[in-house]
């Protein structure tokens, strides 16, 4: 069974030496996020002691971060080497498990109830030095299709405004639609926003999906039973049961206001603009809560994004070219902008096909790189190593102007993209032949040096 809560995660990586504690003060103010930067890939943290200008005087709350900080991390989260999580995402959101609704006695995040919601009791960093305030940074928001009641799942950056409101930063997805949508009636939108959940549900929140796709189902396929939800106090909606806490609210409708500047995930500032307002309701949390941040631009943050939208990449890929065999989000692509993928060529021009296919299913693809089965695709010196021997310019690279991109690259023109292919696999005249013959030393995958030396 795979951990459905955030504790059970905790308790996975404290058993196997990855869960470390930080028990002197650490303040909320840039210092926890430098550590937490710092740690993230190797191990998690546990921060005991946080310590804030707005964070009450004996405050319990501690903060974690870097839960899963490494793609074998995330790996091990959803019970499967580290090469087949993207097949395995794609399974699960061609099959979801619709989930159940349990009472309130059954959901651990219904053990406190307050309808006096002060976010200034919460121990929420500021991570970058031109971050304007507190921000929260691994929430994941549960609205409604106004109009169809389907449900939506994503993650959104959200600045603490006062002790009941956050600024939202929305852009051009399924939760603008739904806000939007709303807004039209005058009416205010139903969000929860929720804190400290277990890295299958994070990941599940990333999904590339229909507009009206229930990102909890892929959940549940990915636990191998449905996810637990529970009603909401205030609003009309259902969230994790195994939630550490949850903010209950609503987008207010044709109110704006000042969010940003915030250090994204490209490692830039994304800029101060007036954005959408929620108004918080009511806050629900377990007993002893544990707060969880995710430091922007950290591995963290960037493979949280990368490994969810392979899935859906490599499925409608190989929907135009069955020949693609597996897809990589780079880190130094931020997890979203370059693309490499693996296919397994049969005739001439599919890897063109594939990248087609790979700038169409994204607006925040980029580039993308399209290598042979030979090449490993998490290797940056393979992937550059078939770009320099396999490719020429005029003939294997070309770029699509005017294309939708995303809004937080700073190159952008608020959004408006080039898009680049580049077509880095073995012409079809030359399969078969010595021309583009790897080298191979018989033997040497066995050796080990060690042996070898005094």
């Amino acid at each position: 069974m795979r951990c459905k809560s955030m504790r059970e995660w905790m308790k996975v990586l404290d058993e196997s030496g990855l869960l470390k504690h930080v028990k002197k003060e650490v303040k909320l103010e840039f210092e926890l996020a430098a550590v937490g930067k710092k740690a993230c890939g190797k191990y998690a943290l546990c921060f005991d002691r946080p310590v804030g200008q707005n964070l009450p005087e004996g405050n319990t709350i501690p903060v974690v971060t870097a839960l899963t900080g490494n793609r074998k991390m995330f790996a091990q989260a959803m019970g499967v080497t580290v090469q087949a999580m993207s097949d395995h995402f794609a399974a699960a959101q061609s099959s979801p498990i619709a989930p159940v609704v349990v009472e309130s006695a059954q959901a651990p995040v219904k053990e406190c109830v307050t309808r006096d919601v002060n976010l200034y009791e919460l121990p929420i960093p500021v991570h970058h030095e031109k971050d304007n305030g507190q921000y929260i940074t691994a929430g994941v928001v549960v609205a409604k299709n106004p109009r169809t009641g389907e449900r939506n799942v994503s993650i959104h950056r959200l600045q603490v405004t006062d002790k009941n409101h956050l600024g939202v930063l929305l852009l051009p997805r399924h939760l603008m639609a739904f806000q939007r949508m709303a807004e039209q009636e005058g009416k205010p939108l139903d969000v929860a926003i929720c804190i400290g959940l277990d890295p299958i549900t994070l990941l599940s929140s990333q999904a590339i999906a229909a507009l009206n796709f229930d990102e909890f189902g892929i959940a549940g396929a990915l636990y191998g039973e449905p996810m637990e939800l529970v009603k909401g106090e205030t609003i009309d909606l259902e969230y994790p049961a195994h939630a550490e806490i949850v903010l209950e609210g609503k987008i207010l409708p044709n109110i704006r206001q000042p969010e940003g500047p915030f250090g994204e995930y490209p490692k830039y500032y994304g800029p101060k603009k007036d954005r959408e307002v929620i108004e918080l309701t009511c806050m629900v949390s377990r007993k002893n809560p544990i707060y969880q941040t995710i430091v922007p631009a950290t591995d963290e943050h960037t493979m949280l994004g990368a490994v969810a939208r392979e899935g859906g990449v490599l499925k409608i890929i190989q929907h135009a070219v069955p020949t693609a065999k597996a897809v990589h989000l780079t880190p130094g692509g931020t997890g979203r902008y370059h693309l490499v993928v693996q296919i397994d060529k049969k005739n001439a021009g599919e890897a063109k096909n594939a990248i087609f296919a790979a700038l169409g299913s994204s607006q925040e693809i980029k580039h993308v790189v399209v290598v042979d089965t030979d090449v490993n695709i998490f290797d940056p010196i393979d992937v550059n190593w078939a770009i320099a021997t396999r490719c020429q310019a005029d003939r294997d690279v070309f770029i699509v102007a005017g294309a939708c991109g995303n809004k937080l690259d700073p190159s952008s023109d608020d959004g408006l993209s080039a898009k680049m292919g580049i077509d880095a696999t073995v012409p079809m005249k030359d399969k078969g032949t010595d021309r583009f013959l790897r080298i191979v030393i018989p033997g040497e995958n066995d050796i080990e040096l060690e042996s070898y030396l005094e």
